[in-house]
């Protein structure tokens, strides 16, 4: 069986809105898109790397995947991340039922929790969710995340979508890993504490 492993970038006080771009996700006024760049560092990278070539498939809401998409489809297909992102199967969890354009996408049929323990059952490897705010909310209620990695920037943002809410399960994690990269963001490693 597959793992469900939540990958985000997440600001001291909770932020997950648009972290990589100024024009990523302006709801609610959001202006302060684009915060990671001053701390990405060849740690940060080198993680993020990693987390994407292990990946056997992507779960993604619909905008994390427009998102993704725009970004990675037409890129360098040399490098090993951008050839593993577009070759790998990716799962959009969305009430969507247009083409998607992306190779090798697929969307989830069927309520989320259902859908998502099917796609565990028949995934060999682990199954990556990077940004996707709302969906990771909604796995987090249906208690049906394995692992956390995240990436906690070294900046306040006052305000912005958070990644978890008052609907989510009591879950308990237990800490396995942590680097500090040289720009001062700590990636923490969180599995499922089975002894609880």
């Amino acid at each position: 069986m597959g793992r469900l492993s939540v990958v985000n970038f997440v600001s001291m006080d909770g932020v997950v809105q648009s972290p990589l771009s100024e024009d990523e996700d302006r709801d609610g006024g959001f202006a302060h898109g684009g915060w990671v760049a001053p701390y990405s560092d060849d740690v940060v990278e080198q993680f993020m790397r990693d987390s994407t070539v292990s990946a056997a498939g992507l779960l993604l809401g619909r905008r994390s995947y427009e998102i993704l998409h725009t970004a990675w489809a037409d890129a360098d297909q040399s490098e090993p991340a951008v050839a593993a992102m577009n070759g790998m199967p990716k799962y959009v969890a969305s009430s969507s039922s247009e083409k998607l354009a992306w190779s090798n996408s697929h969307w989830l049929e069927g309520d989320l929790p259902s859908a998502v323990i099917d796609l565990k059952r028949g995934i060999d490897g682990g199954l990556v969710v990077f940004g996707s705010a709302a969906l990771v909310r909604e796995l987090a209620r249906f208690d049906l995340v394995d692992e956390y990695r995240l990436l906690l920037f070294p900046v306040l943002l006052g305000g912005g979508k958070r990644m978890f809410d008052d609907d989510a399960a009591l879950a308990r994690f237990r800490l396995v890993d942590t680097v500090v990269s040289p720009s001062g963001v700590a990636i923490h490693s969180f599995v499922r504490d089975t002894d609880t």
